[in-house]
Formats: structure tokens, sequence, C-alpha cells
């Protein structure tokens, strides 16, 4: 029997449609059934791809007896936190107030009929497990003491609400070039000195972390830094984590080597990914990390992308089997090999064993990168994807949302830059979200591939398409992408600045954005990145902005930089005076050639070794040293 979600647009309330719990989406009308049978509401917030979603839903969801509870007791709410990022951040924040660390995915939270927190988890096993009370059992106990004390737990949820609050306004810590010191320290204590990457499992790629390590050594050239990035993507790239048949990275790896991911991919992971192998080509010369960057971009454009844009991800699940797509037995590739005359070796090779490495079976995965560009090699991956074309492909979430759509797109015009045929290709992206996702300033945040926008923009579709017209301008020079971006950014400040703090958004949950990066880079830190650069290329008083937001997350900026890597990026940006755009030969080439008139002046600054290029009212262009520059060619 389907329930409200039915005639939702999102994919994943559709995929509880026809549970046998009473649904709502978050509505008016949920709130006010509440208030008029006294029912506490239970809100469960998770996405499409999302593994352990889909094993709540199976235990619980699906089951009966589970759903006659909730349906008698509590009003139910189920809210896709990839289109309501707003609610997701709110009640992430209650969580973490609760249970005093981060939540994840599904986040499920009681409430009273007045949105007040009694009880938060994550994933609710059906019955006590892990260390968890059971779900029924729960369901009956919050059943059981709202019916018989109500006012207990009003008053606990009161106290959760009031250390919430914010707490006494912390000073402004100055922040210094000691910064850098502190975050390569930092860096260097959490790396994974065995596996490469940052902490214990689970790994994430922490690809804010890799593009502030490329910063700091460009900056700095400490070679144990250079060392952590190229071990952690040598590691990375062997395979799991990293899909070496299709291309393109699993959200995150469930052990310390990189090997088992849950399987599911997002298209900011892929998109984030793509520009740190760039840039750790441009750093390094590997030409591996081209490599699975351009593999990382088709991926994305062969198999996530319709007419120019991106879908949102792809589950982990195929036919309600984790990895069941990706994962293979030793026979059925052993045969293949065989047909195709491949040595026996190559099993070995790509770890395709008879006891296997995933529940019994096999994931693909390079013993050594220096067997990635054999010839017989490739011939085995290519076998590989043919085995896979003859199974279910993971089901997509065909969700556009514009901020991981603007992160692809600033991706492929970095990949512009190594590999040019990706210009047009970024080019047609751009367009196509502009068409689809923007109106003038306005922004809107997601849109199912073939219906209108209806859900207003929040700060992180503001900040990553201002992002992405800049990263355009860095390539073409188009002056009218500065107006452009321009306008946006100061329709952003008026709608979510306010004394250097940013909102999530305009609507119900006006929250402040944290300054630390979770799955991707925050967009407050975007937002500074994009000030500064308008600073230097528009006009001075986007400094301020930026300023007042550095100035405000200064206290924990100078103390904990490694959680908050794109605003340290940023920080460092602004105390060495960055007052240009740092670029590569392309920029200057064409700089030189379109304002071969214009008065430029070509100088060293007698208090460092690097040289910039400059007009009279700002820097386009610097180099760490005197070799560096003119080892480039106009």
């Amino acid at each position: 029997m389907e329930n409200r979600l039915i005639n939702e647009e999102s994919p994943y309330l559709k995929q509880h449609a026809n549970n046998p719990v009473n649904w709502y989406p978050w509505s008016n009308e949920a709130f006010e059934i509440a208030k008029k049978e006294n029912k506490l509401i239970f809100v469960s917030i998770g996405y499409s791809s999302c593994h352990w979603c889909h094993v709540m839903q199976k235990e619980s969801f699906e089951d009966e007896e589970c759903a006659k509870v909730l349906n008698e007791n509590f009003i139910s709410i189920k809210v896709d936190k990839e289109e309501r990022p707003d609610i997701d951040k709110h009640f992430q924040e209650i969580y973490r107030t609760m249970n005093k660390k981060p939540g994840g995915w599904p986040l499920s939270i009681f409430i009273t009929p007045n949105k007040e927190p009694i009880y938060s988890a994550t994933y609710i096993p059906p019955i006590s497990n892990y260390g968890l009370m059971g779900f029924k059992e729960l369901l009956n106990l919050l059943a059981k003491n709202w019916r018989e004390n109500p006012q207990a737990l009003i008053k606990k949820a009161q106290e959760i609400i009031q250390e919430m609050k914010p707490k006494t306004k912390i000073e402004a810590t100055k922040i210094t070039p000691q910064l850098e010191e502190i975050v390569s320290k930092q860096i260097k204590q959490l790396y994974d000195k065995s596996y490469g990457g940052f902490g214990k499992a689970p790994k994430f790629p922490q690809a804010s972390t890799l593009m502030l390590i490329i910063n700091l050594y460009r900056l700095n050239k400490d070679e144990e830094l250079k060392d952590i990035l190229i071990h952690t993507l040598d590691m990375m790239s062997l395979g799991g984590i990293y899909d070496i048949v299709d291309g393109g990275f699993c959200r995150y790896s469930t052990d310390e080597i990189w090997l088992v991911p849950h399987f599911e991919k997002m298209t900011y992971d892929n998109a984030l990914m793509i520009e740190v192998y760039v840039e750790a080509y441009r750093l390094t010369n590997i030409k591996k990390y081209k490599d699975i960057a351009i593999e990382i971009a088709e991926f994305m454009l062969n198999n996530m992308n319709e007419n120019m844009l991106f879908f949102s991800s792809s589950d982990a699940d195929s036919n309600g089997v984790e990895g069941g797509y990706f994962i293979y037995d030793y026979d059925e590739v052993k045969e293949a090999f065989e047909k195709e005359n491949i040595d026996n070796s190559m099993l070995y090779n790509l770890s395709i064993t008879k006891n296997g490495n995933f529940d019994g079976k096999s994931i693909a995965r390079f013993t050594d990168n220096k067997i990635r560009d054999l010839e017989e090699t490739k011939k085995a991956i290519n076998i590989l994807k043919k085995i896979r074309k003859s199974r279910e492909y993971p089901s997509i979430d065909n969700k556009i949302i514009t901020s991981w759509n603007s992160m692809m797109i600033s991706s492929l015009y970095k990949l512009s830059q190594i590999e040019p045929n990706y210009l047009d290709i970024a080019n047609d992206a751009l367009d196509a979200l502009k068409s689809k996702m923007v109106n003038g300033v306005d922004i809107f945040h997601s849109a199912l591939i073939d219906t209108k926008p209806k859900i207003e923009g929040f700060l992180e579709d503001y900040a990553y398409y201002i992002e992405a017209l800049l990263a355009k301008y860095h390539i073409t020079l188009d002056e009218t992408l500065l107006i452009e971006a321009t306008n946006i950014t100061n329709e952003a400040i008026k709608r979510f600045y306010l004394n250097g703090r940013w909102k999530v958004g305009n609507g119900e949950f006006k929250d402040f954005l944290d300054d630390y990066d979770i799955s991707y880079p925050s967009p407050l830190s975007i937002m500074v990145k994009n000030l500064l650069t308008l600073r230097s290329l528009v006009e001075n008083i986007y400094e301020k902005f930026a300023f007042m937001t550095l100035q405000v997350e200064s206290y924990d900026l100078m103390r904990q930089p490694i959680s908050r890597p794109t605003l340290t990026n940023q920080a460092i940006r602004y105390l060495r005076d960055d007052n240009i755009i740092k670029s590569d030969i392309n920029i200057l080439q064409k700089i030189s050639k379109k304002y071969i008139n214009y008065p430029y002046t070509l100088f060293k600054p007698t208090t460092s070794n690097s040289i910039e290029i400059c007009n009279n009212k700002a820097c386009f262009a610097r180099f760490n040293s005197i070799d560096e520059f003119y080892n480039m060619s106009f």
C-alpha cells in the first residue's frame, strides 16, 4: 500500500513509498497532525545510495510489526538529506550535542510535536545489537514514556536545546604565519604511515586535506608532505575505494588499506578527486595521476551524466546485494581470461583469488601500481568491464544538485589545463547547469533531470556556482564572468551573511554553517575563497567579508586547522598577502596575448624570491622562485 511519499520527486523518498510505515514528507501537515493527536515525531534522514539506509529499511521499515508500532504511536517523517541539507544540518547538530560525536546516515531523531529533540541515533538495529537498543524496543519505550510522563521528556529536550545555544563569545585569535607549521604538524601526526590517508578505518579520501598538502608543499617545499601526498594517492589508486575497472571513487573504505569500500559513488567525491589528481600531476609530473583524473571524468560523463548535467549518486547495492555489480567470482574471471589468452598471472596481479577478498568474491585491485600501464593489464581490465556489462547497474539518483554539479564543472576546468579537450565539455556543463538551475541571481538547489527546480538554493549552491564561474574565468579571461560572479556574490552576501557568519539557507532552519570540512569543503570556506579572488580581480570591499569570516573562525582555525583544511588554505592565502590569482602558464599566455599593451609590471619583491605579474590593480600570478618562472615558456 502506498503512503504519502509516492507524490514526492526525491528518489530516496520514493524508495519508501511502499513501506507499511505511514510516512509523511517534511511538511506542516505532519506537525499539525502530531499536535492534534499528541504524538511524538520520528524523523528519519538519509539518501538514496546510502547502504545502511537500505539495511534499516529492510530490517525495520518494511517490517509489519515495526510499522504498526510507528503508525499507532508516532508521526513518521522521511527526509532526503541531499534535497534538504538545512534540515539535515540542524538534526546532525542535535545528534552531535546529544551524543558528543559526529552523526551520519541514516539519522534517526525523535522529537516532540514542537520539534524539541528527545532521542537521537544513526542506524538502529531491529533487535538489540551493536550495543544499541533494538528499534521495536526503543519505539515501545519512548511511546510509553510519552504517555506516562511527557513533561520529563520535554524537560530533557529543553536542556538539549539550551545546550545547543551559542556559548559565551570566544574572542577572536590572531591568525599568524605559524598556522602553516601547526597544520603541517597535525597532518604528519594523523598520517597513516603504513597505508596512507589520515586516521583509522573507516577512511575517506579527504580531498580537502590533500589539496592543502599540495599547496603547503608549493609554498614551503616540505618533502615529507610531498611523500605523504604521493603515498596516499598511490595506495588509494591500487583499487578498492577507487574502481580500477569503471573509474571513479567510492565514498569511503571500511578498512585501513582502502580495499573494501561502501560501493556508492557520489558526484562530489569524484569532482574533488579529479582536482586532487590534476594538481598532483602538475606538481609531480607522474603520468598515472593524469590518467586517473581522466578516468574519473570519463566515468562521470559516461555513467552519471545526461545532457551535460550530473546525477547526484549511484547506489552501493545491486539486486539487493552490496557491491554485487562490482565484485568478481574467481571462476568467471579465470574462464574469461583463458578465452582471451590472458595469462593466469593476471588473476594474481588483479587480486582475483579463489578465497576472494570480500565475502568470498574479489574486488579488483592492483597488487602493484607498476602493472597499471602494461598492455596485458589493459586487456584484462577490458574483460572485467565486459563481465560487468552483463549485470544490472546500481540504481542512480538522477537528482541534479547545483552545488555538486558546480564542483564537477570547476574540476573539468582544472582538467582542461592538462587535457584541453575537456574545456568544451566544461563549458557545455556550465551552460546546461545555468539553463536549468539559475535565473539571474536566483539559484535553485536541486531538481530531477526532467523536472523544473522548486527548492530555493542554499549557500552551498551559491558558493560553488560562483567558484565554477571563476574557474572558467581563469581559463578564458572573459570579463562577463566576473560581472556574473560579482552579482551572485552580492546576492549571497545579502541572503546568507551576518557579521562574519554564514547561514545554511533562508528557509525554516537558518543555522549558521560550520567552518570544518565534512563530506566536502564547507561552503563558508568556498565563499572566503571566492571573496579573496574577487578582491583581487574586482573590488577591495570583498576583503572585508573574507576577513570578518576568518576572524569569527580564528579561534578554532589556529587550534585545529586540520579539521578545516579548505579554510586553512584560504587563511594562508590571506596571510601571505595573496592579492593575486595563483595560476599556471595558460593564464599567463592569455594575459600576454590579450593585454600586450596593458600596463603590466613584472617584478621581484625584495622580501622574498617570488615573482609576480601585476597591473596597477591586482596581481594575476605568482611564482615561488625565479627558476619556476623561467622554466615556463610563453
